[in-house]
């Protein structure tokens, strides 16, 4: 594999002058590595195809990752290529393994692009490395460079994602990452980031805990109360008010074998009952009235 410390020009000299294979050598290559692990085969067959993975490389160099990192990538790649090849299927090497050097290319840019992780799927991958080919072409006769609403769903039609997933991947690729710890404003004496700006709608955290406790709470109550009932009087109120989709009176008369109006009787009674336990346990809470 390449050096670190080679530069790109020594690289490209080294591809350049690498000889070509001929479809049985490459093939015989191919078999050496993969039957008996023999090195000097596979050392050959990547350095053939070392213009091949530089190629490749070059055509996503405008990501504004290292070109050297790129080509590091793909190479392996083109290892990957090489220990998965499958000689009798006869299928020139080269072929199969554009697909391998582009995958483990695209994989290093989707990781390295960005600190915030994205394009998880294919589709998303796909919209990644296309939109900016896309936005050119459609924005190629406008006045503006800026996508429109009507060219966010064309791309989204062409690529078979949302549109708001489109407008999500033009806004990450129109800017740099940002620090949210970056200052936006400095006055004499104080500083404010950009994380001091942004606005969470969830609750606080004490209000969280609040509520969690005071339900646990008002569950422990009712249970307690829920004992002074008697076991049709529980039913009752069990599959009328403590279910998602509470019974009718009607249904619960037919299983009770009594009438609608009765259960309704049985239910308010019911109710006063956990009332006044509830009341006579926790005579402060007047919401019990």
């Amino acid at each position: 594999m390449p050096g670190a410390t080679i530069s790109r020009r020594q690289l490209v000299r080294a591809a350049m002058d690498a000889p070509y294979l001929g479809r049985e050598e490459e093939l015989e290559l191919a078999r050496k590595w993969r039957e008996t692990g023999d090195q000097p085969a596979l050392d050959r067959l990547a350095s053939a195809h070392m213009r091949l993975v530089i190629a490749l490389a070059a055509k996503f160099r405008n990501f504004g990752l290292p070109m050297n990192d790129l080509i590091q990538e793909g190479h392996v790649g083109l290892l990957e290529a090489a220990s998965r090849f499958e000689p009798e299927r006869n299928v020139r090497f080269s072929t199969y393994a554009t697909w391998w050097i582009r995958a483990s290319i695209q994989d290093y840019i989707l990781r390295n692009w960005s600190i915030v992780r994205g394009g998880t799927s294919s589709t998303q991958k796909a919209l990644f490395f296309n939109l900016r080919r896309l936005r050119a072409r459609l924005t190629r006769d406008s006045v503006s460079s800026t996508m429109t609403s009507d060219m966010m769903s064309e791309v989204a039609t062409a690529v078979g994602v949302s549109k708001a997933d489109v407008e999500l991947m033009n806004s990450r690729l129109s800017g740099p990452d940002t620090s949210l710890n970056a200052p936006v404003m400095e006055t004499e004496g104080t500083s404010a980031d950009r994380q001091d700006f942004l606005i969470c709608e969830q609750p606080l955290q004490d209000e969280t805990v609040g509520d969690f406790i005071d339900t646990e709470r008002r569950s422990r109550w009712l249970k307690n109360a829920l004992q002074e009932l008697s076991e049709r009087e529980l039913r009752i109120v069990r599959e009328r008010r403590l279910t998602d989709e509470g019974a009718t009176l009607e249904s619960l008369g037919s299983a009770l074998g009594i009438s609608k109006e009765r259960v309704r009787q049985i239910e308010n009674r019911a109710l006063e009952k956990l009332r006044t336990a509830l009341l006579r346990d926790h005579p402060d809470r007047a919401a019990f009235n």
